[in-house]
């Protein structure tokens, strides 16, 4: 399987609370014309279960339900259409299911919260489709894995014993990867590309890294020039990246620097939380970390290019790969480690490469990045992508940097595997309590949703 789609073009605040939904609910409704069954339609309902249920309104999961279910694509998704379709529900009861037959639609009937944990994993959301006599023509449970990704009941049941096809070159852990690496004389990013070339062409590869790039930049000059200076939500938060834009220069004291990494990762990070547009990468709550370090590279150092933003990227979706493969991306299933901790390793990793490191540097900057992630909480206040979510970016892109450069500079033998850091990050967030996994029930989201209250 191709590991481009470690980064998605979406709309924010989150990959599995947001964009999960959108997803799930266009493939309900390809399935329904798949099956003919579009037409026949006469009411959905649509159910959240879990952390979905939890904190979608804060992650706006059940607008997200509403926009897929008009067919909207996330990629093209635009303020101005989600506002309409919006309004057409809200006011009218109505809504173009697929973008092509008109039902009624009732947020208060058809869209359902239930707070029960299903078994196979923490986000989860069913669809039904129901005739003009009330009886269901067809039902679907979709999971939102992590990261935009989305697999059906029978996907998920299956995961375990679906056979993969073969692939000539095949990277399951870090360690296939340094052996197939050093094997062949290629660094991370060189890998990487050989690896994606089994799917697509060099130049395919290069130009959605390109436009990945693009949509990174974007995000940030969105970031930093905002419609509005206050985050939708109960919280009322400022945004703060305008106004540190505008302030910023450059000094003479060596740690200013960390103020322009901040504001790289505080703009994308605001931009998100206003439900803007932004590359998952691996997912929406960790959206800043890698292009802040990418931005740090474009705009503090000499020589980045577009080439090396492709090398970057290629890198960082091979290490991103192996989180998504061996543990999670997801903060519901395995906390902020997962989304911070898995885009800082990430980062650590890709930088490592575009700054001349070789391939067993890389793996022992990815595993530095994660190992001070670990035991990290998703606590957010509200439900909402602003608090804690927003600054851990920053902290999260400046230890991705500090890790690349102690890789670079050891001489000793790490200890610590990547693999056993992933599988550590893994196992400690399923023996974290479930309060402080994506549900608002604890930390934070609970000490200061009483204050705000």
């Amino acid at each position: 399987m191709s590991n481009l789609n470690i980064f998605k073009i979406g709309v924010g605040p989150s990959s599995s609370h947001t964009l999960g939904p959108i997803l799930a609910a266009n493939a309900f409704c390809e399935t329904l014309k798949e099956k003919t069954l579009l037409q026949k339609t006469n009411q959905v309902n649509a159910t959240l279960f879990g952390s979905l249920s939890l904190t979608g309104k804060g992650h706006l999961s059940d607008k997200a339900l509403i926009w897929g279910l008009s067919g909207i694509n996330p990629k093209t998704i635009s303020p101005s259409l989600q506002e309409e379709i919006l309004k057409e529900v809200m006011e009218n009861k109505t809504l173009k299911l697929g973008g092509e037959r008109k039902i009624s639609f009732i947020y208060e009937k058809n869209i359902h919260f239930c707070n029960e944990f299903l078994p196979l994993h923490e986000n989860a959301m069913e669809f039904s489709a129901l005739d003009e006599k009330g009886e269901i023509l067809f039902k679907e449970r979709y999971y939102s894995i992590g990261g935009g990704f989305i697999k059906t009941q029978e996907q998920m049941q299956n995961r375990n014993t679906t056979k993969t096809i073969q692939q000539k070159l095949e990277i399951n852990n870090a360690k296939e990867l340094i052996q197939e690496a050093n094997k062949r004389r290629k660094n991370l990013a060189e890998i990487s590309m050989l690896y994606e070339k089994q799917f697509h062409t060099k130049e395919e590869i290069r130009e959605y890294c390109i436009e990945i790039w693009e949509v990174m930049q974007e995000s940030f000059y969105q970031g930093c020039h905002p419609k509005s200076l206050i985050l939708p939500g109960p919280l009322h938060l400022h945004r703060r990246a305008k106004g540190l834009y505008e302030r910023i220069h450059p000094t003479t004291d060596p740690f200013g620097i960390l103020d322009y990494i901040s504001l790289y990762a505080i703009a994308i990070a605001e931009e998100n939380a206003g439900g803007g547009r932004v590359v998952t990468a691996p997912t929406n709550g960790a959206c800043a970390v890698i292009p802040s370090v990418m931005l740090y590279l474009k705009n503090h150092s000499v020589g980045f290019s577009d080439a090396l933003a492709v090398d970057f990227l290629l890198s960082a979706m091979m290490i991103g790969s192996l989180y998504k493969k061996n543990a999670s991306i997801s903060g519901a299933e395995a906390g902020c480690q997962a989304e911070i901790g898995s885009a800082s390793s990430m980062a650590a990793a890709a930088m490592t490469t575009i700054l001349g490191g070789n391939i067993q540097q890389a793996c022992n900057a990815a595993e530095i990045a994660m190992e001070h992630h670990l035991g990290l909480t998703c606590d957010p206040a509200f439900g909402l992508v602003q608090i804690p979510c927003i600054e851990r970016n920053a902290f999260g892109a400046i230890k991705a940097i500090s890790a690349a450069r102690m890789a670079m500079t050891r001489k000793s033998h790490p200890v610590v595997s990547l693999d056993n850091v992933i599988a550590t990050m893994y196992q400690t967030g399923k023996d974290m309590n479930a309060k402080y996994r994506e549900t608002a029930l604890g930390g934070l989201a609970k000490t200061l949703s009483k204050s705000v209250c």
